[in-house]
């Protein structure tokens, strides 16, 4: 086996710096000395510190030597097992070994090895750090033999792959830094949070025929694996060369290895984890947390075998949760690491990030503060410490601590990127426009980067360099948008100055006119305030891609998952779930999403729809209720959007099996939908049904009627149709006479004056300024271009009528 190098010495400078009565033991008061000094940045409460006591002398009680304490032994094991990083503590307090006692070691350890001892060290000095780890170590030495041959056959395939120019050593593949981008936080090995490695990516020729020749060699070192003379041993092999590959970032074969030795020892947590970390960085997410999830439970049922390596199970399951969109669940792990290790910043910088991705600023303002607190030069925890504080409005002080970001790291991508947005919201455009050059010297591809300083450059007033910067970033993507905003560019260009006599006078781009000034003609034709309110629901939907979800999937869910019945506070039933059960049943209704934009989904829920649900804030959702709500945002025809909002409610307990809801609970439903959907509604009128002892009940047509009104139910949702209907209908040539974007969704022209509007600028009340001596404005909206003309050819065919017949 592996011998501890000079761990012993360091262990026993450390035990004897804290037995203060020379006793041979570290009694509670001198071991909570000694984990207080090797954690310096942390603030211990007294009762944590008893906790961490009471575990030690639990775990290592066969260590306690009576009233003395943790003997020298039993110090040592818990460093063996994990439970501290030896060289981390050491160094924390600031003890250096003599000369004299480096060489002692040597020769004590030495000393006990066999005849094969010298080649063994030299073995040891070849191979990676992993390989003398008392915990994750090679026992065999067999094992040793096949780690020697895969490291030749590595060497031998790097250089002919560098020779023939095949092998890749970079970023990202285009020469990038990976240093530029935010951490992931990801646990690369076992045991204690330590620092990522900087290593830069290397991108194997897989195709090539030295390729294939390694992958038969590493076979023939596999073969001789699975034929040692125990399982164990085979383990021992397969666990080794997979480490060896993952270390060289062969992931793939290194997976290969890993699934053998799950295979060999199933209820082993370490290759699991491995095999777990291998899926990951080959994008493989559901496998990952597939793998993480075997870990767990054999972490869980090992006792405290391998409970040293909870947190970093508990840290890379959410990081692959992640992976997926599923934040609400990650935050569950990463609050579940950091409580099991209360130093681990990383859980809580990864705690504080995904808080912050759900909506949850203050939360995650808190948990970044305590892993910048542990870790003061942690630039990505800065950067989204700096995000939230953005979010809460607290913008002076963003603007620190994303200096502070880029001040520890000046290549952050995400903190110049987001600090660019900072200084935009507070039109400082030429600062935001340096930001965002500073990210396009990082990454020169970054076509946002290019759209926004674009924009920002708008903003200062620089067109031509406005202009330039966005055919710049229409040479790396040809989104529509960008189309859009290099025509918006030249009407603005056309509209920026009206000639009066021999002077140019500027104008104003718009002016706002009261609400009583918009009249519509005819009945269909979309009322101001009505339209303002529809456009906010239709973003919300359009966020969270509701109307990708068909209703009738609701009714499958309803049907084929049934949930438990459970009692809330005020001891009624109710079928409620907690939120990362209730993001489990979005992830299925919303599956064609992405992980990134399912992310966006559920921050969008959260923050709208599960903060009045969980108005309490128990964690826990009426599914039921939940269900009722989204529904008149799903797809599908909107009378089969108000059956499913019914069935749902019937869905709940009490109700099944019935055709009728009760009218209280009618009353109620259409309350929240208003104080969801129509926040100037708020929460005031939720209090009304509280305390009401109607027990009359609802049908079906009842609700429909309730469902349809204006002013108490629902009515609103006939517009919101009607733009999901149009919102990708463009009118031709015609752009907007206030934003000069091209009208897009429904067109709404002023019949006196002949200006059009587009669905925002009519929303807000928006008019060029020419026509400000209006007493009133008459509009009339049309759904596309050919309803447009249609009125036009109606028109002149009138006027052709009221000509007088010539004699």
């Amino acid at each position: 086996m592996a011998n501890r190098g000079g761990r012993s010495e360091k262990v026993k400078r450390i035990f004897q710096q804290f037995d203060g009565n020379r006793d041979g033991g570290l009694n509670r008061e001198e071991m909570s000395f000694l984990v207080v000094s090797v954690n310096p940045r942390v603030k211990f409460s007294e009762e944590q510190i008893s906790a961490i006591l009471d575990e030690v002398f639990r775990t290592y009680s066969e260590f306690i030597d009576g009233d003395k304490g943790l003997t020298y032994d039993g110090l040592l094991r818990t460093y063996d097992d994990g439970a501290g990083d030896v060289d981390r503590d050491f160094e924390a307090l600031g003890i250096e070994l003599t000369a004299d006692e480096t060489k002692e070691e040597e020769a004590s350890s030495s000393s006990i090895t066999d005849e094969k001892g010298g080649v063994e060290s030299q073995r040891k000095q070849r191979t990676a750090a992993w390989a003398v780890s008392p915990n994750d170590g090679i026992v065999f030495d067999e094992t040793w033999k096949l780690v020697d041959d895969l490291e030749i056959l590595v060497k031998r395939l790097k250089s002919k792959q560098e020779k023939d120019g095949k092998l890749k050593s970079d970023g990202n593949g285009n020469n990038n830094n990976v240093d530029a981008f935010s951490d992931a936080g990801w646990s690369r090995e076992l045991g204690p949070s330590s620092d990522v490695s900087d290593k830069r990516i290397i991108y194997w020729e897989e195709s090539s025929h030295d390729y294939a020749v390694f992958v038969k060699e590493l076979g023939v070192l596999r073969s001789k694996s699975d034929g040692a003379r125990s399982k164990e041993e085979a383990f021992d092999g397969h666990m080794a060369i997979g480490k060896v590959l993952y270390d060289h970032q062969l992931f793939k074969e290194a997976l290969v290895s890993f699934k053998r030795a799950c295979e060999l020892q199933p209820i082993d947590v370490r290759p699991h984890f491995r095999a777990g970390n291998c899926y990951y960085v080959l994008g493989k997410c559901k496998e990952s947390k597939d793998e993480f999830l075997l870990a767990l439970e054999a972490a869980e049922s090992g006792g405290n075998q391998w409970s040293y390596l909870l947190p970093q199970i508990y840290v890379n399951l959410g990081i692959s949760l992640e992976g997926e969109g599923m934040v609400l669940s990650a935050c569950e792990y990463y609050r579940e690491a950091a409580i099991l290790c209360p130093t681990h910043y990383r859980a809580l910088k990864l705690l504080g990030s995904a808080l912050f991705g759900v909506g949850e600023y203050k939360a995650a303002v808190k948990a970044l503060e305590e892993a910048i607190y542990m870790k003061t030069d942690y630039a990505d925890a800065h950067c989204d410490l700096a995000s939230s504080l953005h979010a809460m409005g607290e913008d002076e002080r963003a603007i620190e601590v994303f200096q502070r970001a880029i001040d520890l790291k000046p290549g952050h991508v995400d903190a110049l990127y987001n600090l660019g947005g900072l200084y935009m919201d507070l039109g400082r455009f030429q600062r935001a426009s340096e930001m965002y050059t500073r990210v396009l010297t990082v990454w020169p591809n970054h076509w946002r980067a290019q759209l926004n300083k674009a924009v920002s450059l708008l903003g200062a007033g620089e067109t031509e360099e406005a202009k330039r910067a966005l055919k710049e970033a229409l040479k790396m993507t040809n989104r529509v948008e960008l189309h859009d905003a290099i025509s918006h560019l030249k009407q603005l260009q056309k509209k920026k100055v009206k000639k009066n006599g021999n002077n140019a006078i500027e104008e104003g781009p718009f002016i706002i006119v009261e609400p009583s000034k918009f009249k519509t003609v005819g009945e269909k034709t979309t009322m101001r305030p009505d339209l303002a309110i529809a456009l906010q629901i239709r973003t919300f939907q359009r966020v969270t891609r509701l109307g990708k979800c068909d209703v009738e999937a609701l009714r499958r869910e309803m049907r084929d998952n049934d949930v438990p019945v459970s009692y809330s506070g005020n001891g009624g039933p109710t079928k409620s779930i907690r939120r990362p059960n209730l993001e489990e049943i979005l992830r299925r209704l919303l599956t064609v999403l992405k992980p990134e934009t399912f992310q966006g989904v559920i921050k969008a829920i959260n923050e709208k729809i599960l903060s009045v649900l969980d108005d309490s804030g128990s964690g826990r959702v009426d599914l039921g209720m939940f269900y009722a709500v989204i529904a008149p945002l799903c797809g599908g025809h909107p009378d089969k959007r108000k059956r499913v909002a019914f069935d749902a409610l019937l869905w709940r307990p009490g109700n099944e099996g019935s055709s009728q809801i009760t009218k209280v609970e009618a009353i109620k439903y259409f309350k929240l939908l208003r104080a969801i959907y129509l926040p100037s509604q708020g929460m005031s009128e939720m209090l009304e049904v509280h305390g009401e002892t109607d027990t009359s009940t609802v049908t079906f047509n009842q609700f429909l009627g309730m469902y349809d009104d204006s002013e108490w139910g629902f009515g609103i949702m006939s517009t919101l149709v009607k733009l999901e209907r149009r919102d990708r209908n463009r009118h031709g040539n015609q752009v907007c006479s206030v934003c000069r974007y091209p009208i897009i969704g429904s067109r709404f022209k002023e019949v006196k004056t002949g200006f059009s509007l587009c669905n925002q600028c009519y929303s807000e009340g928006k008019i060029p300024p020419t026509f400000k001596q209006q007493e009133e404005y008459k509009f009339r909206e049309y759904g596309n271009e050919m309803e447009a003309m249609k009125a036009k050819c109606v028109c002149f065919s009138m006027q052709s009528h009221k000509k007088p017949i010539a004699t």
